[in-house]
């Protein structure tokens, strides 16, 4: 069971993804030891994973989101094929059964229907398909992803977890070369290994690691997140919002949104509902408070949509198998 100091070290986990255990102590006014033992039980047990992340357009792709309706009786193969497919950074079931919602990275001159359905069996389970560029993130200022499970983090633990504002990137992108790969396989299992860790995984020193972290870290080209399960928090609706904003507001309103604590992502799309917001609520009854309160009060959405979402298969760098997240396995 988790309690309060558990998300207490979540949510500066989120803010600072790297910090050393003695800082996570401090800022929570526990010893080094309570929250190191806090952090691995936690990970042992699948609610979370620190997890290093590669920008895809160091790789000239961009991400796409899918809307699949399908036929029931054949959705949760078709769901299967997708969720094993590298390509794909998000998946999940949603609308009673019968729609998959995923986040194919495909480069921009893809065409959009073969870069889906390609390696895929050829059936009649697909009967209908959107596909939309995921054109802007909103990574706001504040926006720290899902964090409506609680934990709170007062100005002077956030300064004394980051030293202050994240820099913005120092210049370009910097393309990983192929001595890279083990550096970043690595982070991508366990965004928290050490020096010495990633030292002999690569062979390289700890002086080495350091340097290139501290490069690819700069250029924006490596970026740490917290993958979380919120069921095993208690919290069981996900839902995906389709919000129609128009031009004129779509900066202010996205950027509002994703500051939301019950927002994990937020996002504008090429679509006709043009702004995509993944929501984590603990029921029925909290998410129309969201709706009807917090949603309600943003100015600029004239029109939205929802899909509930049933399934959860794949998100940013975890699988989910038997309640737990679980690093992918390489392929």
């Amino acid at each position: 069971m988790t309690d309060a100091l558990d998300m207490q070290i979540l949510r500066t986990l989120q803010c600072a993804p790297r910090a050393p255990f003695r800082l996570i102590g401090e800022v929570n006014g526990v010893s080094e030891q309570t929250a190191a033992r806090r952090y691995h039980a936690l990970r042992r047990s699948g609610v979370m994973r620190v997890v290093g992340l590669v920008d895809p357009a160091v790789h000239g792709e961009a991400q796409w989101v899918a809307r699949i309706r399908c036929r029931p009786d054949r959705v949760g193969p078709l769901a299967d094929a997708l969720t094993r497919r590298p390509d794909i950074a998000y998946a999940s079931i949603a609308s009673g059964g019968s729609e998959i919602i995923c986040v194919i990275r495909s480069p921009l001159a893809a065409q959009r229907e073969g870069m889906l359905l390609q390696q895929l069996p050829r059936s009649a389970a697909v009967l209908d398909m959107s596909i939309d560029l995921l054109i802007h993130p909103f990574d706001s200022p504040g926006a720290a992803g899902w964090t409506g499970y609680g934990g709170h983090l007062t100005p002077e633990q956030e300064q004394a977890l980051t030293g202050g504002p994240s820099p913005a990137p120092a210049g370009p992108l910097l393309p990983p070369t192929a001595e890279d790969v083990p550096l970043l396989d690595a982070l991508a299992e366990d965004g928290r290994a050490s020096h010495t860790q990633l030292a002999g995984l690569t062979g390289w020193s700890k002086g080495r690691v350091a340097r290139r972290l501290e490069a690819l870290e700069s250029s924006g080209t490596l970026s740490y997140d917290i993958d979380l399960l919120p069921e095993r928090l208690g919290y069981h609706l996900n839902a995906t919002l389709w919000l129609r904003v128009a031009p004129a507001h779509l900066e202010r309103t996205g950027q509002e949104i994703a500051r939301h604590e019950e927002v994990a992502f937020a996002g504008a799309t090429s679509g006709d509902h043009n702004v995509l917001a993944i929501v984590t609520c603990r029921d029925a009854g909290a998410f129309y408070r969201y709706l009807t309160t917090r949603l309600a009060a943003v100015p600029g959405v004239d029109a939205y949509g929802v899909s509930i979402r049933v399934r959860r298969l794949k998100q940013a760098a975890s699988l989910i198998a038997h309640g737990r997240l679980v690093h992918p396995a390489p392929g």
